[in-house]
């Protein structure tokens, strides 16, 4: 029974690290914090990579780590053949969630209002604050991604 505890822990801990380890090198990419990215997964799906929501007031829904939103498939599908089933694979949707965040911040820049942009709807939504309020405890907890 030990022995078994033992290997989930390290598979667990495995898991974490490679996670880690993706929003370090998405964050590269496009040019964003990585501890920024590993909050919003944090919010979105308190870190848990293959997880699909209920179905959104507007009929679609989010997929996997960075909770995707379905709106997204046709275009993930046409440019570069990710479909549902590769957003479940925390790496392919870290870069997206990285990809499509860097498109929000290019248009509102680096702020609240860019931030919540990753959420949809920006008029009343309070995303972006709470994101902000979560990086600031988590860089206070310890400086560096949980």
């Amino acid at each position: 029974m030990k022995v078994i505890f033992f290997l989930t822990s390290l598979l667990f801990a495995n898991l974490l690290f490679a996670q880690k380890n993706y929003f370090t090198q998405a964050g590269e990419k496009f040019g964003i914090n990585p501890q920024l990215l590993w909050t919003i997964a944090y919010k979105e799906s308190r870190l848990t990579p293959n997880i699909i929501s209920k179905p959104n007031k507007n009929g679609t829904y989010d997929i996997g780590i960075m909770q995707i939103n379905s709106i997204h498939l046709p275009r993930l599908k046409k440019q570069y053949g990710i479909n549902e089933n590769d957003l479940l694979r925390p790496k392919i949707n870290i870069f997206v969630g990285a990809e499509i965040l860097k498109m929000c911040l290019d248009k509102h820049g680096l702020n609240e209002e860019g931030i919540t942009c990753y959420n949809g709807r920006i008029i009343n939504n309070p995303y972006g604050k709470e994101v902000i309020k979560l990086l600031k405890k988590a860089r206070i907890t310890n400086g560096k991604i949980n």
